[in-house]
Order: C-alpha cells, then sequence, then structure tokens
C-alpha cells in the first residue's frame, strides 16, 4: 500500500471516529470501530489510541519503514443520533464492501457537511414536550405541567446563546437550573402552586444531556482515563445544576416561600398509568430532540414505559436503586434486537429509554431537605444525594450488564477486540475475517469483464 493511501485509510478512520466520539459513543466502541475500519482496508497492524477528546492512529507497514501517525481532536461534543445512524450504516458497509475508500469518503463528507432536517425550533419543542412527559410522570397537574415545558423552552433557547458565546458548561448548566427555580418561586407567588414537580422535570431534562451512560462504559471496559475525565465532566455540570436550583429556593425561602421536597405517591392504578405514559413521552420526546430516526420514537416509548413499570411494581423492600437497577438492566437487556430490527445503534434506544428513571426527584428532594431547619432533614437530604449518585451508578452498570447478556462477542470479534472488555454499543459486531474477504476479492476479479 502506497503511502498516499495510508494517509487517505488513516482520515478516514480518524473522521469516522471523530464523529462517533462527539456524538455519544464510547471509548471503547470508538477504538473497536477504528480498528476494525483500518484492518478491512489492509492497515491490519495500525495503532489506535483514543483518549477523551484526541484520537490518534500509528501505521508502520515493517520495522525498516517509517511510521505514520495522525491524530484528530473531538472539539464540540453534543448528543446526534441522526449522524451516529448514518456513521453506523457507513460503517457496516464498508465491511460488507458493499463501498470502497472513495465512495466510503465522500459519504462521510455528506454527513458532516449535510444539516438535518429537524428545525432546531423543532429540539426546543421536543425539550418542552420531555419536560411536559416527566412532569406527568411525577403526578403534576395540568398547570404544572405546562410550566414545566415553558421553563425547558426558556432553558434551552438560554443555553444556545450562551454556549454561542462559549460559555463554560458549568455556567450553562447553573443558569439553566436558576432559570427554572426562578420561574417556579415567580408562578407560585400570585397563584399559590406547589411547582416542586416543575422544577424536578427540569432537572430530569438538564440531567439527560449528560455522558453518565458513555463515562461508566469507560471505565468498565479498560479506558480509565478517558472515563475520569468524563466522571469529572458529568460530575461539574451536575454540581451546576445543584447550584442553581439551590439558589433558586434559597431565594423562595427568603421571601417566605416553602417548596416542600416531593414524597413518592400511593400505588394505584391512576398514578401507575400515568408514571408510564409520561415515561413513554418523555423518552420519546428526548429522543426526537437529539435528532433521533422517527422510526425509533414509539419502540423507544415502548421500552421506557415498560422500565418504569418495573420500578412501580418492584418490591418495596429492595429499595429505589435496585428497582432502577433492574429496570435498567431490562432497557440493556431488549435493546439490542430492538435496535437491530430498527437499523440503529443500541445508544438510541438505551439512552432516551432511560432518561425517565434519572435522579432528578432524589436531587430535588436532596436540596429541599438540606435547605430545611433541623439535623434530621440535613441527614434526609444527604441520604437523598447519596440515593441520587447511586441511582446514577445503576442505571449505567445495570444497562451495560444488560448488553452484556444479550450481546456477546463472538469469536473472531473477541480475537480483534482482545484488550476491550465490554459490549458494543455503536458499530458491527462480527467484522469478517481476511479469509472471507481475500474469497469474495478473487470471485469479484474473476467476475469481471476486465480479467
Amino acid at each position: 500500500m502506497d503511502a498516499r493511501e495510508v494517509n487517505l485509510t488513516l482520515d478516514f478512520c480518524l473522521k469516522v471516529g471523530e464523529l462517533l466520539l462527539s456524538s455519544g459513543a464510547g471509548a471503547a466502541d470508538v477504538t473497536a470501530t477504528m480498528r476494525s475500519l483500518a484492518r478491512h482496508l489492509g492497515l491490519r497492524s495500525a495503532d489506535v489510541d483514543v483518549t477523551f477528546v484526541n484520537l490518534a492512529m500509528a501505521f508502520q507497514e515493517n520495522p525498516e519503514t517509517v511510521p505514520v501517525l495522525a491524530t484528530r481532536q473531538v472539539k464540540l461534543r453534543t448528543i446526534d443520533y441522526e449522524d451516529l445512524t448514518r456513521v453506523d450504516h457507513l460503517v457496516r458497509a464498508v465491511l460488507r464492501d458493499d463501498v470502497d475508500l472513495k465512495g466510503a469518503r465522500a459519504e462521510l463528507g455528506r454527513i458532516i457537511s449535510t444539516g438535518h432536517g429537524r428545525k432546531r425550533w423543532a429540539v426546543t419543542a421536543g425539550l418542552a414536550v420531555m419536560a411536559a412527559g416527566v412532569a406527568v410522570q411525577l403526578g403534576g397537574g395540568p398547570p404544572v405541567v405546562v410550566l414545566a415545558a415553558l421553563a425547558a423552552t426558556i432553558i434551552d433557547r438560554l443555553q444556545l446563546v450562551m454556549s454561542r458565546r462559549r460559555v463554560p458548561v458549568f455556567y450553562q448548566q447553573v443558569a439553566a437550573a436558576g432559570v427554572a427555580s426562578l420561574l417556579a418561586v415567580c408562578v407560585s407567588v400570585p397563584f399559590d402552586a406547589d411547582v416542586s414537580t416543575a422544577i424536578t422535570a427540569n432537572i430530569v431534562v438538564l440531567l439527560a444531556g449528560l455522558g453518565f451512560m458513555g463515562a461508566l462504559q469507560d471505565a468498565l471496559t479498560g479506558f480509565y482515563i478517558t472515563a475520569g475525565a468524563r466522571i469529572t465532566e458529568v460530575m461539574l455540570s451536575t454540581a451546576g445544576i445543584i447550584a442553581g436550583v439551590s439558589a433558586g429556593l434559597a431565594l423562595a425561602r427568603a421571601v417566605g416561600l416553602h417548596l416542600p421536597p416531593i414524597e413518592p405517591a400511593a400505588v394505584d392504578l391512576r398514578s401507575v398509568s400515568r408514571a408510564l405514559v409520561g415515561a413513554a413521552i418523555g423518552a420519546a420526546a428526548f429522543a426526537y430532540a437529539s435528532y433521533g430516526p422517527r422510526r425509533s420514537l414509539l419502540p423507544i416509548a415502548v421500552v421506557a414505559a415498560a422500565a418504569e413499570g418495573i420500578t412501580v411494581v418492584f418490591p418495596a423492600e429492595f429499595g429505589n436503586t435496585w428497582a432502577v437497577a433492574v429496570a435498567a438492566f431490562f432497557v440493556g437487556l431488549v435493546s439490542y434486537s430492538v435496535s437491530g430490527r430498527l437499523r440503529v445503534p443500541p445508544l438510541v434506544v438505551i439512552v432516551p429509554a432511560v432518561v425517565p428513571l434519572l435522579p432528578g426527584l432524589s436531587i430535588y428532594r436532596g436540596l429541599t431537605l438540606l435547605g430545611a431547619s433541623g439535623n434530621a432533614a440535613a441527614t434526609s437530604g444527604l441520604l437523598a444525594m447519596f440515593t441520587a449518585a447511586s441511582i446514577a451508578v445503576a442505571l449505567a452498570s445495570g444497562v451495560i450488564l444488560g448488553e452484556y447478556v444479550a450481546q456477546p462477542l463472538q469469536r473472531e470479534a473477541r480475537r480483534l477486540e482482545s484488550r476491550l472488555a465490554g459490549p458494543r454499543l455503536v458499530g458491527p459486531v462480527v467484522v469478517r475475517t481476511p479469509r472471507v474477504r481475500r474469497r469474495r476479492r478473487a470471485r469479484a476479479a474473476a467476475e469481471s469483464p476486465h480479467t
């Protein structure tokens, strides 16, 4: 292979990896996909290194030649399931020999340069519907549902303006959570309404965009540096949410208002049906706001409603954390087959389906109790915050365990990915062996009229 083709191959693999990493894929999936592409395209001994936002590939044909090193850096991270799905289809097409390197580079250029068919205002509307769905799930009435949707709309437009001005994410989270709390306080003054549910719904909206899943997946698959950086990023963003909400609650107490913590309601047929419907709406709306394919919205809603149903009927003696862990395990277990039928990566199904299970309720309850007087309330508040952290870990670990069970690596893929220890949430699992590829190429050469 000449130097020009080596450089084009490395550049193609790096661009694929950059797009996958920026769209929410884990470092293990990105590494395995890049290595699969390089091996299929002729660079069998290429080395791949992914560290948080840095990607590097090196290739040396033999010890006597000069090694070629290429690097790229992810400059922007955003949840984009449309590009993720299109790149996943392109990778599979390359590994099936349906497209050559030149055609694959052209298609990748179209994916990168082409915008979305979904307008940006539609994304804002999706987030508003998501907040409304979570409010329904938590038992809020019509005024609270409308307030939650309105606050989510304002939050999204505010974050959009701040991101364009390159304001750090921490301050974006503080401002967004503060706006949600202040809006709720302002509404509660003239109408004397309990708006705690609306605040909690918007906490879930802000938590949904964080990379809990990718951070823990990287830790479980051996990418500890990337996992540490991602966990730090998630913790900093969550701290911003806590700071913004606590500021709003402090202001409410300063003006004489008391926003009580949300206590679990009695379980009956009506509350269960509201929880299932709200979870389905919230999950599907988040998938829509993340540019998920339309064909995936209804299945995602069904999976999310089933997961919420598991938490409702789960025995209370085990606690909420175990209930969430079992529900997340169910999501991971069914997502592989569901995503296969929908022709989308499992990540597109998993992340929206677990959004209704995020610990927004525990975070809000902990903050309200910490602000109350008395040692008992402060102790209960700390326990609620620890519960929120344990729920986040249970969500990610439960999903990945479900993927372990549903998606065992086959022998050839396991040999290719020997240093990886986790299931694939993006990219093909089965990789064509060199012997099968040689047979196909020989057959194609024999059938060619130019031979």
